[in-house]
Order: structure tokens, then C-alpha cells, then sequence
């Protein structure tokens, strides 16, 4: 059974080395006199093949030609050499990686500041080198967690402003104890993550290979900084080969390998993993089935990308306003925060993301030259959300969002990461409602329009309210009956009654089934918004009206007055009308008596209103009740004792007996 070869998707140039090494072959095939200040990878097959095509390398800008090109390899330099170069006038390339050039701002910026710079990596590394020489203050440079630990101790570090980065290609593990040494012990510490994304992504990728294989080929110069890291993550695992060319490969063991893991430096041509490959795939005796596929592997690590690309990436790194994206090519991608989401209450990205998660992006903008890819997620989304909105409207599915705009004529409705506009007249049921009450709620609706090309969608909460209401009311009128109870709510009010929503169906209470009382408008007893309780007095199925009583029989007035109130009773009243043949008074709200004019005195009263007055109090007795006719007569006179009769007046005892004032039918 042949063994399996699986290649590392990351293996290979990272972006700054492959727009480094491509800049000088362009120039070099122009027939531009070329000098690079010092190699310019670590790699001595692409040095040696740069020197065939009459490329050298110089060691200062002063052994640089005046009439050619001095390329400034990617690990970057000092800012000294920058003045040294701009001091003897020489035309030149600055190929430093993007990566390594922030960290130089990152290193003047925070000296200037007044921090110790604290850098991991190797101090002999030109980047390490390039990066201390924009130091302007105290600063130094640790290899190991343990350097670290003795330089906090050593030079008092713990309260002072500490600022601490690393070299792109610092071993990932050493660097994330580093981190967290420095946060235990340092009080006033700002860490700044820069160890590259394509270099972490290269360690983790064959930290994970290596746990799977028997072997695992490492392919670099022997000089590289991270192909060195990479061995050293792989050697942990399993056994680990490094091979500068595939001749190398002719003087290894690989037969007894089941499954054999390839990756490479960031300085490893593919021209030469690919030969590797070859190589190996021969010894295997498997030559044209692997190659095919080595083929295809390396073909999938170099694709374009271009703008308007969906792809699927995964989360490298997440850092509060930005997450790093390896979306399987050579170029870095990144997202904004901006980009990460639409939600205006989100302020950190790891809020929403976190490292080794899976993300769909968008590809918005792509930069060859920096090797790097700016990606969205909003726009994945909206993308992604318009199709499903598209096909909601062709399948006339119902959709639901939140509201979270009102704007003039509508409301803006959020769904699948896209703002769909519903005109006011489809907003509500009924129009004229508030539209400011949706705000913030949680709607159901249906897409009536959309427009691709623009990426517009019209939507209709009302088309879901009616067909909700149609069911609501066919279920309604199935089963209402005259006397049935119901939970409703006040919808609007007139000079005759309240119109109340049962549910679906809206029904009418009449002014005078709102009250036992005597009112000249229904808002004496509800408003607008009242949930009420209403019982079933009348139904026209024909025309579909409801009639609606409110008034409960319990509180009626006159079933109160007949269970606490008989005949011979004292009570006290109060005068609320007066008349020439009387005066009513109020005994409970809704029941009043006629204290005929005879009945108020021993003495003859000529007029009532010499003896009485709106508001008096009296003390009376019940003489006549007549709870049918809502009739009550009280008599004041009766209470009073030992009195001589007066003569009275000459109406009888019937007109003496009379109805509560609160009846309508009372002719004066």
C-alpha cells in the first residue's frame, strides 16, 4: 500500500517574500543593474538563480551602484540605512513586508511615547535588527519566556509603560507564553500581536499535520528563521526531515512512512517543493497519480482572488477592531470591524467571532503587491440574506425581522442582514396607526417586490395581519354566541359608543350599555388602548355587527339599592336636583328619590328652594319603592317628630311617589 503525502495548504511563500522576490526578477529581466541589501530571502537556490541573472548583493548602501536599483529585502532595516540611502542618493525598492513596516511605526510611535520596547525574537535576525533601529528609547530584545522573565526582573520593569511586539515570524506557543508572563507582571503593559497571520497559520497548520503523520518533510533554507519554528513545532510530534532541495530527499528514509506531512518556510520557492514532491512521489512508486495531485495542491495555494469572490476562510486572529482571515491563497485577508457587522451596539469583534471559527466572506478589495485581501461579512450576509428574500417572495414565505427604523413613509425592517422597506399604508392594519410603536418589535411579514439589480426589497406587514385576522375571524364567527364573554381592546370611540377588537372582529358597545349611569360620552368610562371585558348582546350574522354590552349586571345600581336598601329604611341623601314639586336625592350612585314638596316639611313650603339646595345632606326614610319602575319616594317629614301638620299640598300621594332622576322618560 503506497504511503499518503499530504501537503500543508499554507507551505510556501507568504505574500511580502513572494512580492519581494517577484519585484527583483522583474527588475532583473528588465535589464536594470540590481543590488539587494543582503539576501534577499533566506534561501540559497533563489539567491544563486538571482545571481545568474546578475543580481548581487551588498552589505551597505555605499556598495550599492549609483546607476541600478537597491532592493531593501522584506525583513526590513534601520531607520539609519533609510537616511544613509536618501544621504548618497540612490534609486531604491523598499520591498519590506507591510507586516514588518507596521511594526516599525509601531516601535517609533511607542518610543516616543517614553515606553520600554520589549521585542521577541532573534536578536541577530535582520528583521529583529531593522526593527530595534527604530527604537529611540530604552529597549530590548528576548528569545525565550524565560529572557523575558529575567529582563522584567532585571531592569525593574513591573511599573513602568511597557509596550511589547514580535518578530513576524516568533514562534507562536513561546510568544503566547510570553504574552501572558508580561501581562501577570508588567502593571502599565500595551501588547501588540505581530507575529504574522501566514506565520501562525503555518505553524498551527503543521502543528496539527504533524500530530497525524509518521513523518513529517519540512522544505527551507537551513538559515530561515521560520522554517527553523517549523521544524521545531514538528519534531515535537513526530519524526521531522528538513530538505533545502529535492536532492536531499535521494539520502532520506521516508519508505517506512504511512502518512508523510510536507510543509515549507515562507522563503520556499514552489518551483522547489514541487520538486520535492516529485522526488518523493518517485521513490514511492507512485509517480503520475501523486504528482497530479501535488499539482493540484499547489495550484489551489496560488489561485486569484478577486473582488465580488464569496469564499470561506478561517479566523487566524481577532483583535478588537479587526479579524485576520486565511482564505486559502497566498493573500492575507482582514475584515473590519465595519465590515464584520451591521449592528451599531457591537464594539469589539469578539463580541461575534473568535480564532480557528469558519467565516463566509465577501472579497472586497484585493492589493497584489501587499498580498492582502479586504473581506466583509455584512456584505456576505446581505448578499447571502438577498437571495433567501428573493426566494420568500416567490415562494410567498413569511419572513420575520425587527423594525429598526421609521423613516418617511415607512418603517425599515431587518431580516437575513438586509433592510427591507414597508410603506406605511402596509406597516399597520389600519391606517393612521403609529408607526413609532413597531420601533424595535419583532414583525412578520411577506415580500411583495424585489429589485436585484439594486438590491431593494418592498415588504407588507399588513399581508400577514389580514390573512391572520381572516382565520382569527372565521374562527370567531364559528363560535360566537349571544351572552359569550370576551377580552377585547378599546380601538376608537364616537358620541354613540366604543368600538372594541374582539380579537380579528371588532364590535360596538353602545354609550348606554357602557354604564349604569347617566354619561354624555364613552370616554367617561374607556379610552383608546383599554383592555376590556365584554359579553355578546346581540348578532347579525348577515351583516356581521356585533352588538356589545360592558355594564354588568352586578354592579346595577337598583339590585344594589333592592339587596341593602327596603322600605321604613333611614338614610342619608344628597340633593342634586331641584324642582318645583320636589327636590331628588342622591342615596347611591345611580339611584335617586323624589323628596316631594309635601314631604318636606310639617310646615307649608311654598318653594323648594327656600328650604333646600344642591349638595345638602338630608336624613329621610324610605316610604316607596318600586324597583320595576325604578321608582324610589323619600320623606323628610317623616323623620320629624311631635311637629303640627301644616296644610299641604293638594297633589296626591301618586304624584308623590317618583323614579330615579337617572331615567330618561321623566316629564317634569
Amino acid at each position: 500500500m503506497s504511503a499518503q503525502i499530504i501537503l500543508a495548504k499554507t507551505a510556501g511563500f507568504c505574500f511580502g517574500v513572494d512580492r519581494a522576490v517577484g519585484k527583483v526578477y522583474e527588475l532583473a529581466e528588465s535589464g536594470v543593474k540590481v543590488c539587494t541589501l543582503g539576501p534577499i530571502i533566506h534561501n540559497a537556490n533563489v539567491v544563486a538563480d538571482l545571481e545568474k541573472k546578475g543580481v548581487f548583493i551588498c552589505c551597505s548602501p555605499d556598495q550599492a551602484p549609483t546607476d541600478g536599483v537597491l532592493i531593501i529585502r522584506s525583513h526590513g532595516v534601520p531607520q539609519s540605512v533609510y537616511d544613509e540611502i536618501e544621504r548618497l542618493g540612490l534609486r531604491c525598492e523598499d520591498c519590506t513586508c507591510p507586516f514588518v513596516a507596521k511594526i516599525h511605526q509601531i516601535a517609533a510611535e511607542r518610543s516616543r511615547r517614553g515606553d520600554v520596547l520589549l521585542i521577541a525574537g532573534d536578536p541577530e535576525h535582520p528583521e529583529v535588527v531593522g526593527i530595534t533601529g527604530f527604537c529611540t528609547g530604552e529597549h530590548y530584545v528576548f528569545s525565550t519566556p524565560a529572557q523575558l522573565e529575567a529582563l522584567i526582573t532585571a531592569h525593574q520593569l513591573e511599573q513602568r509603560p511597557v509596550s511589547m511586539c514580535s518578530q513576524t515570524t516568533y514562534h507562536v506557543g513561546n510568544w503566547q507564553q510570553a504574552k501572558e508572563i508580561a501581562a501577570c507582571r508588567c502593571q502599565k503593559l500595551e501588547i501588540f500581536d505581530t507575529v504574522c497571520g501566514a506565520t501562525s497559520s503555518r505553524q498551527q497548520e503543521a502543528e496539527e499535520l504533524s500530530q497525524r503523520c509518521d513523518l513529517m518533510v519540512v522544505v527551507g533554507d537551513r538559515h530561515s528563521s521560520n522554517t527553523a519554528k517549523l521544524r521545531e513545532v514538528c519534531e515535537k510530534n513526530c519524526r521531522t526531515i528538513l530538505l533545502e532541495t529535492a536532492q536531499e530527499m535521494l539520502q532520506q528514509d521516508i519508505l517506512c512512512a504511512k502518512i508523510i506531512g510536507v510543509t515549507a518556510g515562507a522563503s520556499t520557492p514552489a518551483r522547489i517543493i514541487k520538486e520535492v514532491l516529485h522526488t518523493m512521489s518517485e521513490l514511492l512508486n507512485d509517480v503520475q497519480g501523486e504528482e497530479f495531485s501535488f499539482e493540484k495542491a499547489l495550484e489551489e495555494s496560488l489561485k486569484p482572488v478577486y473582488i465580488g469572490q464569496r469564499v470561506k476562510g478561517v479566523i487566524t486572529s481577532v483583535a478588537p477592531n479587526e479579524v485576520t482571515v486565511d482564505i486559502g491563497t497566498k493573500h492575507t485577508g482582514f475584515i473590519p470591524l465595519s465590515e464584520l457587522t451591521s449592528d451599531s451596539t457591537v464594539s469589539s469583534c469578539d463580541q461575534l467571532v473568535a480564532k480557528d471559527e469558519e467565516i463566509n466572506v465577501i472579497v472586497m478589495r484585493v492589493n497584489d503587491q501587499e498580498g492582502t485581501a479586504l473581506l466583509s461579512k455584512k456584505r456576505y450576509d446581505a448578499i447571502e440574506g438577498f437571495d433567501k428574500i428573493m426566494k420568500a417572495e416567490e415562494e410567498g414565505t413569511v419572513l420575520e425581522g425587527v423594525v429598526t427604523d421609521v423613516i418617511k413613509g415607512g418603517v425599515l425592517v431587518t431580516v437575513h442582514g438586509v433592510k427591507v422597506f414597508v410603506p406605511a399604508s402596509l406597516a399597520t392594519l389600519r391606517r393612521g396607526e403609529d408607526l413609532q410603536a413597531l420601533k424595535g418589535q419583532q414583525v412578520e411579514f411577506k415580500i411583495i417586490e424585489t429589485n436585484e439589480r439594486r438590491a431593494r426589497a418592498i415588504g407588507s406587514i399588513k399581508a400577514v395581519l389580514v390573512e391572520k385576522n381572516k382565520a382569527i375571524a372565521e374562527a370567531f364567527w364559528n363560535s360566537v354566541e349571544i351572552g359569550k364573554v370576551y377580552s377585547g381592546v378599546v380601538k376608537s370611540l364616537t358620541s354613540y359608543g366604543a368600538f372594541i377588537d374582539l380579537g380579528g372582529v371588532d364590535g360596538m358597545a353602545h354609550i348606554s350599555e357602557l354604564s349604569w349611569k347617566r354619561i354624555k360620552h364613552p370616554s367617561e368610562v374607556v379610552k383608546v388602548g383599554d383592555t376590556v371585558e365584554v359579553y355578546i348582546k346581540d348578532i347579525d350574522f348577515e351583516n356581521k355587527k356585533i352588538s356589545l354590552g360592558y355594564k354588568k349586571e352586578a354592579d346595577n345600581p337598583w339590585n344594589i339599592f333592592q339587596a341593602n336598601y327596603h322600605v321604613g329604611d333611614e338614610v342619608k341623601a344628597t340633593i342634586v336636583s331641584i324642582t318645583s314639586f320636589g327636590a331628588f336625592a342622591r342615596i347611591i350612585d345611580g339611584v335617586d328619590g323624589l323628596i316631594h314638596i309635601s314631604q318636606i316639611s310639617n310646615e307649608r313650603v311654598e318653594k323648594v328652594a327656600d328650604v333646600l339646595k344642591v349638595g345638602d345632606v338630608v336624613d329621610c326614610k324610605i316610604t316607596e319603592a318600586d324597583i320595576d319602575r325604578k321608582r324610589v319616594s323619600l320623606s323628610m317629614r317623616a323623620l320629624l317628630e311631635n311637629q303640627p301638620r301644616a296644610e299641604h299640598s293638594s297633589r296626591s300621594m301618586e304624584d308623590a311617589v317618583v323614579y330615579s332622576t337617572e331615567d330618561s322618560d321623566f316629564e317634569g
